[in-house]
């Protein structure tokens, strides 16, 4: 009976392993371990009958019935399935019907982060060896399309340079749309459980969603809803702390992430590399004026990628390690460091849906070149 269940789960890794940014096997095989921690032996069948792009209820019934489950039951697991964040699942209303359609969830942003109300010390550690794992930070990077980008704080870009709507983050909330809501960053929640708080800011509720995802989250426990009043707010603090601003890759984007280089799992592991900046979707970089600089330090304790250092009389930016955030610009002490938009824009996406689309032909498109 063991032996089906460890084929069943290494079947849902393979499975996975197409999402747009898939869940490759590692070495150690700690993948498997994380869907345990998750996933019933029950639950891993009737995830294997799932798509990226969600089905209808009576599409996936039709998948499942030598099961021997009734419509009403397989409902009822696949209902229990999305509320403990292992699947996602839309509502579409029409007049008086309603219409469940069930998909498959990436690890990010997907199962991982649902697992928000459901931490444990041991799934976290674990989870935390594979999104930093080097078979996981290829998938990742595969297609050099990020899930996320970076977008300037507020008042750090010079308003005489032209600024795009979706760089601009004022507009970028006015225009999100509503539900809006807030929850934990589930980075910081998780070094909190294994003893390593973060350093940056005392901030716990540090990630927004909007529209669809923020009715999920809300749905599921797992968020509050707030203003756009309330979220500039936050932003603010968010500026006033020093924390990166992460949106979804895309003009209009589900969720935006309040970030911190201690505790972020995206940017965590992109410090370890040398060169990163061009694995993100960034349009502006950071400058310094050295006639202008008192080499305060300032912005190299705020920097979050280890992007800023003083050396001698004024401080210097590693053009190929800064991401544009501008969390160094609000605190210069002699206003001598400021973003400059870079010569070549990244168009984001227009929505999410076009970011995994893009993912996913790029990563085709890799795999057709490596078969010739």
């Amino acid at each position: 009976m063991e032996q089906e269940n460890i084929d069943y789960y290494r079947e849902l890794q393979k499975h996975l392993d197409k999402m747009p940014v898939g869940y490759p096997a590692s070495e150690s095989g700690i993948e498997i371990k994380i869907l345990k921690h998750l996933f019933t032996p029950e639950q891993v069948k009737i995830a294997l009958k799932l798509n990226f792009m969600a089905d209808p209820l009576n599409k996936i019934y039709r998948r499942l019935k030598k099961s021997g489950f009734s419509l009403e039951e397989l409902e009822d697991k696949l209902d229990e399935m999305y509320f403990n964040g292992l699947i996602n699942r839309g509502v579409v209303k029409e007049g008086e019907t309603e219409t469940k359609y069930y998909g498959s969830a990436p690890i990010v942003v997907g199962f991982f982060e649902y697992q928000l109300n459901r931490l444990t010390p041991e799934f976290f550690k674990d989870a935390h060896q594979y999104l930093h794992d080097t078979f996981f930070k290829e998938e990742y990077h595969k297609s050099g399309v990020p899930q996320l980008r970076v977008i300037p704080l507020d008042q750090t870009v010079n308003y005489e340079q032209l600024i795009a709507q979706y760089d601009d983050l004022k507009t970028v909330i006015e225009n999100i749309g509503e539900p809006i809501a807030i929850m934990e960053c589930i980075c910081r929640k998780g070094a909190d459980l294994i003893g390593e708080p973060c350093t940056k800011t005392k901030i716990r509720e540090s990630c927004l969603s909007f529209r669809t995802a923020a009715k999920s989250f809300i749905e599921k426990g797992l968020a509050r809803e707030i203003s756009k009043e309330e979220a500039l707010q936050f932003l603010e603090k968010a500026e006033e702390d020093g924390l990166v601003l992460q949106p979804g890759n895309s003009q209009r984007p589900m969720n935006i992430c309040a970030c911190c280089g201690c505790c972020c799992g995206v940017l965590t592991n992109h410090t370890q590399l040398p060169e990163f900046a061009h694995l993100f979707a960034t349009n502006y970089r950071a400058e310094v004026d050295t006639e202008l600089c008192v080499a305060c330090g300032i912005c190299e304790d705020r920097c979050n990628v280890d992007a800023v250092h003083v050396e001698d009389d004024f401080a210097v930016v590693d053009k190929d390690r800064c991401i544009g955030c501008g969390v160094c610009v609000p605190t210069c002490t002699s206003e001598a460091i400021s973003l400059i938009k870079k010569e070549e824009e990244i168009l984001p996406p227009r929505n999410t849906l076009a970011t995994f689309t893009k993912i996913m032909d790029k990563k085709a498109e890799l795999a057709r070149a490596e078969k010739t």
